[in-house]
């Protein structure tokens, strides 16, 4: 079961009262970290605090009806309604009683699956219009329409935001896009590839050093977060910093302060973070590989990506972008996908995702020549 909502004090009332048979119990602060675990893990009951910071509870709802048909939605009212079983404010028709007593499954007040249908009947919680996509992306699936909402919602916050996905899925475009739809939108964004710099140097390349602070230091130098004052860091691969420099990562974020190696001054830096993992960082706090504080001050606001494997039906649009944009590129009249083409890319697995994808398209456009169709022997296994 998971619990959702900005009150810990209404989370905890549940905890207690719930039956110790529900062994599985977990919690989120708002709806977009609750759509991340859901993700993440298997659930059999979500309780919504009508009340969420981030996301409409209806709406929310619909998401998880739509993505999550096997999980049972119950909403509840941390504000009002002091008539609750429990006495904690919650709407008895919706109430998390009937989840944790009722062993058959069912629920005494009545139980409440998704949210109530939209306009259209379709009970996805969105309306037929849909979002627009985001500047470099492509893509109208129900999962891309959910991550383009969350990114719209969060620009114009300082929040920090955590992009969670496998290898290839676009998390540096989804940084991008926060920064270019935000108000820091004309100050600098900064990329820190966390995994591609050795660890001896990872610290001075984000804090900066002092002229002389170990061998090599001919000249004192500002940091990538120093540098990105102002604007947007994004730090790629965040699950991959060692725990030394997660201590001061953690002060950065909290102070807004960084000191650079081998000099007493603090420099106050005004600084907005987005970070991205393809890594369970859940699992690497539990194995003591990150810092569970340092954890919770970057999941403020997780935007999950899924695998192109779960979004087939963007396969085609990414396919037919990626082929025009290589024509133009090499000056060639347009090419097209047979159907057969496409067929097998919809049925390939996609391990490496979009990046997999956009390699594959390539390969294709070279080995078709002058051909203006792309035909299944052109797109190699």
């Amino acid at each position: 079961m998971l619990i959702v909502s900005s009150d810990s004090g209404f989370r905890n009332k549940f905890v207690e009262k719930l039956d110790p048979s529900n062994q599985h119990v977990h919690e989120a602060s708002g709806g977009a970290e609750a759509l991340a675990m859901l993700e993440a893990g298997e659930y059999k009951a979500l309780l919504l605090d009508r009340w969420l910071p981030d996301l409409d509870v209806a709406e929310l709802a619909g998401m998880v009806k739509a993505d999550f048909p096997q999980v049972q939605v119950f909403v509840a009212d941390s504000q009002q309604n002091p008539a609750c079983p429990l006495g904690i404010g919650c709407q008895p028709e919706f109430c998390s009683h009937c989840v944790a007593r009722d062993k058959n499954g069912g629920c005494g007040y009545g139980t409440h699956t998704g949210a109530a249908k939209n306009s259209n009947g379709n009970g996805n919680g969105h309306g037929s219009k849909p979002i627009e996509p985001l500047p470099g992306m492509i893509g109208e699936s129900f999962a891309m329409q959910q991550v383009y909402r969350l990114v719209r919602l969060v620009t114009a916050r300082s929040t920090p935001v955590m992009v969670m996905g496998e290898t290839g899925t676009g998390k540096e475009l989804i940084a991008r896009a926060i920064h270019q739809l935000g108000p820091r939108a004309r100050q600098p964004m900064v990329t820190v590839n966390c995994a591609a710099i050795p660890e001896p140097l990872l610290e001075a390349e984000l804090f900066g050093h002092a002229r002389g602070a170990f061998t090599g230091a001919v000249q004192s130098r500002l940091g990538r977060i120093h540098s990105a004052h102002g604007g947007t860091l994004f730090l790629d691969e965040v699950g991959d910093v060692p725990l030394g420099i997660q201590v001061k990562l953690l002060r950065f974020l909290q102070e807004g302060e960084v000191q650079r190696l081998g000099s007493p001054d603090v420099i106050r830096v005004d600084v907005r973070v987005v970070a991205a993992t393809n890594a369970d960082l859940t699992k690497r706090v539990a194995e003591g590989q990150f810092r569970e504080d340092l954890y919770y001050r970057l999941m403020v606001f997780p935007i999950a990506l899924a695998p192109l494997r779960n979004r087939t039906e963007d396969i085609l649009p990414l396919s037919m972008s990626f082929l025009k944009e290589l024509c133009q590129e090499a000056g060639v009249p347009p090419k097209t996908l047979s159907p057969a083409a496409g067929e097998l890319l919809r049925d390939l697995p996609w391990r490496g995702n979009i990046r997999e994808l956009r390699h594959k398209i390539e390969r294709a456009f070279i080995l078709c020549e002058d051909s203006p169709e792309i035909l299944p022997e052109h797109i190699t296994m």
